[in-house]
């Protein structure tokens, strides 16, 4: 897979969601590091990124989706 084919594959619907928030979790983390020097707010930005590329990621496992939020369905449960 080249890089044009992952940029089209990033802005599919199912992906959407999930790449806005982890490329405004990238920035945020940015700005929240260099620019206003808070360190606590660069680290939960920066957990916020992990787990929007985690949910990025798991996107590419057929069903992979439905048995997380099954999972988390039943332990909050």
């Amino acid at each position: 897979m080249g890089p044009m084919r992952q940029l089209k594959r990033m802005f599919e619907p199912t992906r959407l969601i999930a790449t806005i928030v982890m490329l405004l979790c990238l920035i945020l983390t940015l700005c929240a590091a260099f620019w206003w020097h808070n360190k606590g707010l660069a680290l939960i930005f920066c957990i916020l990124q992990f787990f929007a590329l985690a949910w990025y990621s798991i996107s590419y496992i057929p069903f992979a989706r439905d048995a997380v939020k099954k999972c988390f369905t039943v332990c909050l449960t």
